[in-house]
């Protein structure tokens, strides 16, 4: 679904927008067991579209944390289980990758859905729906339609504090769109309503907010505001979000990935402090039926997590919530199911017509939306409940326990909307790991009949931790917001607060307290470590430099501190960007240590308590009065009695503080041993140095030599900085993770060397062997572990100009291939390039003997390389 082009050297990518879209929507796929083809409509929608002046839709990536997740700017995300471009990256992402760099796609789409009663009629708009013939939201057209971003990372390339979108998150998206457009060739027409879309009048500015914080990285939050810009007074509204999950390796894409999963509603958890707490979490999910074992183990294309919704604020706090599935069956609607109620007493049962779960039409999905019931799990489809009140299970009801393709729709409401009124919607899109646990349990254990044996061997602990976290960063939990004296709710042990008096006005004594739930005003917010620096990999043969700057790292103020809270530096480098890649090369943290304080009185027990920030050695000798106080003297069994406290000492980190050694990490500029002032128009020449385009102080350069490594493959580099924490809100130390601030390199010539010398280009493997088995030694396809091995090959140019055209003919004179080497700045890998094996024509290359062109502006070089089968 993309279209891809070599345009003057460099590869341009683009989406086809509403096109592609549209032939998504008509082009069903074979979904459930029965598939569909609609080529007919789907030309006939290409015919309207090419006929209609349209808005673009466009796609953006969150790549952030551990979910890599595409963003489009008409009320969806997921691309209909298609890659795109991330435009971040310029890499190919699915819908949704969850964990990061895995190849698991855990979507297809999802979207937003709103109805209400406008006058006498009854009216829905949603972003795509169960057969993907209608899109009812659409952006401007035009740069109004685009996305707009920041971030709080003052290293990041979207970090504008004078920006008009204020930041929050490390990664934000802003879009607008509107369900006012009625044009059949853009919103598709109801075949179910027979009618054209009719629009609710709707507005809807939507950000989207990622971290890479390791308590934060496993969610993304959206915050909708929805505005009302119609003359229409909007009653009885619901809003819901429609999640079309799937489960699946890439290598599994079709039938066999996404027929099997499951979907099914967390509300709650008990809490890790223990005491008997219960979260409530209230999270709709899917995930793969088993896991997908290869052979009764995990491998690496199995999927094991769960994704869900979860809704972290809403415009009222009474509120009907609903949680429906079903399963839709496109061949024939007799076998089409969703769980749902008999008749009941002022309740009575609604016809969808032809299909009993998919909702067709706008009076259907409104009643879905607004019909006050929570569903079963499908794991529990082949159970009789209709003593509860449901319908008997169909026939295919073990078949759909067993595991199927089938939504869910999250919603609530109701609330009445006037002319120019806004409001407010946030949820979280979390994921959770190893959900699947025993790779053989399914086949061991699960029968339709008793599913309850199996479902006690899902581990719902990682998703529901990080339910728990979203909601804490969307309001932060004994955070007084609007300074009117109420910081959310508490526990103590034993006991659960209702909303009462703060802590410090009741008798705590002896008691923890754990604060669980915000004061009810958004913060959108969270600890976070100091900013990762930006690093320069300076290329030898054989070996890295690896030097960053540390300024903004050191000096930038917690956001909860109000205060640098920098603690040191990790080196790292891997084969692939990969997390579980990144092997540990060296570490400096600053030397300062923890104070344990014994607290003992009559109405508490006593223990060791820690509530201050780590001390330097220097302000130990001075407290303490002795020039030679050495703090790890006083261990737990031996504390150190002051003034009638009693301490003992621990290191915060390892302190690990030289930064002498050029085996370690160094200062580069170690003659400039005083740091400069905070303010920086009183910097002089002599103390500044040019990083990424920006003056920063000598006093904060640092540097890393890694020697001893190939120069044939990529190595990827990365510098984390890290804090040490905050005893008072027991948060552990934070780092930042080596995934965002990477650079991959080669260790080989420099670019400058190269082209000061004129070296000769050089060409590896020579000869190429078919049969060598490069991949399987890890010479190849480490980053494209979703493809085939004839589509990982590569053979490397090396000694490269910064800018030239490389061609490769064959020993006729046939032109094979020809691309532009472009690095006009040089930077990484600018002396460096390689060639697929592929021609021109998309072909596999056949063995042989082949010349390759390599020129520049000063010179041509020509050489010869050969394939051997």
């Amino acid at each position: 679904m993309l279209k891809i082009f070599v345009k003057e050297g460099r590869l341009q990518t683009y989406l086809w927008t509403a096109l592609i879209m549209l032939a998504l929507l008509g082009n069903g796929r074979a979904r459930t067991l029965h598939p569909i083809s609609k080529p007919e409509a789907l030309q006939a929608q290409r015919q309207r579209l090419a006929a209609t002046q349209r808005p673009d839709i466009l796609y953006t990536a969150h790549n952030r944390g551990n979910i890599q997740l595409a963003v489009a700017n008409n009320g969806t995300f997921g691309t209909f289980g298609e890659p795109i471009v991330d435009p971040f990256t310029n890499e190919l992402i699915a819908s949704c990758t969850y964990p990061r760099n895995s190849f698991m796609t855990y979507l297809w789409v999802a979207a937003f859905w709103i109805g209400a009663v406008v006058g006498r009629d009854t009216l829905v708009s949603v972003g795509s729906e169960d057969f993907y013939e209608t899109s009812e939201f659409w952006p401007e057209a035009g740069a109004l339609g685009r996305f707009m971003y920041n971030s709080i990372d003052v290293n990041s390339k979207f970090y504008d504090p004078g920006s008009p979108l204020t930041a929050y998150s490390e990664q934000d998206v802003y879009c607008e769109y509107y369900d006012t457009l009625t044009a059949p060739g853009l919103t598709g027409r109801d075949p179910f309503d027979n009618r054209s879309h009719m629009p609710l009048g709707i507005k809807v500015s939507q950000r989207s907010m990622a971290w890479s914080y390791q308590y934060a990285d496993d969610f993304i939050l959206f915050d909708y505001q929805i505005e009302n810009i119609g003359t229409e007074r909007l009653e009885q509204v619901y809003m819901g979000i429609w999640v079309d999950g799937d489960a699946f390796h890439v290598e599994r894409r079709g039938a066999i990935g996404w027929n099997d999963d499951i979907v099914g509603f967390l509300r709650s958890y008990p809490a890790p402090e223990g005491c008997g707490f219960i979260d409530t979490i209230n999270i709709a999910y899917h995930a793969d039926n088993d896991g997908d074992p290869v052979a009764g183990a995990w491998d690496y294309r199995s999927p094991r997590a769960a994704i869900g919704a979860r809704v972290v604020r809403t415009p009222s706090d009474s509120l009907k919530y609903s949680y429906n599935w079903w399963a839709t069956d496109y061949e024939d609607p007799a076998l089409d199911f969703g769980p749902r109620r008999r008749s009941q007493p002022g309740d009575p049962f609604r016809s969808f017509g032809s299909r009993l779960g998919t909702p067709e039409g706008d009076c259907n999905k409104y009643y879905v939306l607004h019909h006050e019931e929570f569903d079963y799990d499908q794991y529990y489809t082949a159970l009789d409940h209709s003593s509860d009140g449901w319908l008997q299970p169909p026939a295919q009801a073990p078949d759909i326990a067993n595991g199927y393709d089938c939504r869910y729709l999250l919603s609530f409401g109701p609330f009445d909307v006037a002319p120019g009124q806004v409001l407010p919607l946030s949820f979280a899109w979390v994921g959770g790991e190893n959900l699947h646990v025993n790779p053989t349990a399914f086949e061991d254990l699960f029968n339709p009949l008793r599913p309850e044996a199996y479902y006690q061997r899902l581990d719902f602990s990682n998703l529901a931790l990080n339910a728990r976290w979203a909601s804490w960063v969307y309001d932060n939990p004994g955070v007084d917001t609007d300074g009117d004296g109420y910081a959310g709710k508490f526990r103590l042990c034993g006991q659960d607060s209702t909303g009462g008096p703060p802590p410090d006005s009741i008798d705590t004594t002896g008691q923890k307290v754990y604060w669980y739930e915000g004061d009810g005003v958004p913060d959108f917010r969270g600890a976070g470590p100091p900013p990762a620096p930006k690093l320069h990999v300076i290329p030898c043969v054989g070996r890295f430099i690896i030097r960053w700057n540390g300024y903004y790292s050191e000096t930038t103020p917690d956001v909860f501190l109000q205060k640098p809270d920098f603690e040191g530096y990790r080196v790292y480098a891997g084969l692939d960007d990969r997390d579980a890649s990144f092997t540990l090369l060296a570490s400096y943290d600053r030397e300062d240590y923890n104070r344990y304080i014994w607290e003992d009185s009559p109405d508490a027990l006593p223990q060791w308590v820690l509530k201050e920030e780590p001390f330097t050695l220097d302000s130990l000798r001075v407290m303490f009065g002795d020039p030679d106080f050495d703090p790890l003297f006083y261990t737990r069994l031996n504390p150190f009695r002051f003034d009638g406290e009693i301490y003992y000492f621990e290191k915060q980190d390892f302190n690990v503080s030289d930064l002498e050694s050029m085996s370690g990490i160094h200062k580069v500029w170690r003659e400039i041993t005083t740091p400069p002032p905070s303010d920086s128009t009183l910097w002089s020449e002599d103390e500044i140095t040019h990083d990424y385009g920006k003056p920063l102080p000598k006093y904060y350069e640092y540097e890393y030599i890694l020697d001893n490594v190939l120069p044939t493959i990529p190595y990827y580099i990365a510098v984390t900085a890290f804090d040490f924490g905050s005893p008072i809100a027991e948060l552990p130390s934070l780092e930042s993770t080596p995934i965002n601030n990477h650079i991959a390199e080669y260790a080989q010539t420099p670019v400058n060397t190269v082209e000061r010398l004129q070296l000769e280009a050089y060409v590896y493997p020579n000869p190429y062997r078919l049969d060598a088995r490069y991949r399987t030694s890890g010479y190849e396809g480490r980053q494209n572990r979703d493809r085939p091995d004839d589509r990982v090959r590569r053979i490397h140019f090396a000694n490269l100009p910064k800018a030239c055209k490389i061609s490769i003919y064959s020993l006729d004179g046939d032109c094979i291939r020809e691309w532009k080497h472009d690095h006009p700045e040089g930077g990484p890998q600018s002396m460096h390039d390689s060639w697929d094996l592929i021609t021109r024509n998309t072909q596999l290359v056949v063995s042989g003997i082949y010349f390759w062109v390599v020129e520049s502006e000063n010179r041509t070089q020509i050489g010869k390389l050969v394939i051997i089968e």
